[in-house]
């Protein structure tokens, strides 16, 4: 279950447009927007996309796309 908050927190402190993300990851804005909101998952190459346009380390992967419970993870984090 992907961590949203978190998500879109390294979005936006990464200073990239989502239209550049998506267009980087071969897919549409709509369906990154899709993906962002849970509605669907993302592949694991999208993911090592946004792990490189994002500059993620290893722990934040395993925080944004692998998190246990996203709720346990909000509180845990503060967010």
């Amino acid at each position: 279950m992907t961590n949203t908050a978190l998500l879109m927190q390294k979005i936006d402190g990464s200073g990239l447009k989502l239209a550049y993300i998506a267009e980087n990851m071969g897919i549409s804005y709509y369906g990154l927007r899709l993906k962002i909101n849970g509605t669907n998952e993302f592949k694991q190459s999208e993911i090592e996309c946004l792990a490189r346009l994002l500059k993620l380390k290893q722990s934040e992967i395993r925080a944004i796309f692998f998190a246990r419970n996203v709720c346990e993870m909000q509180t845990e984090t503060g967010v």
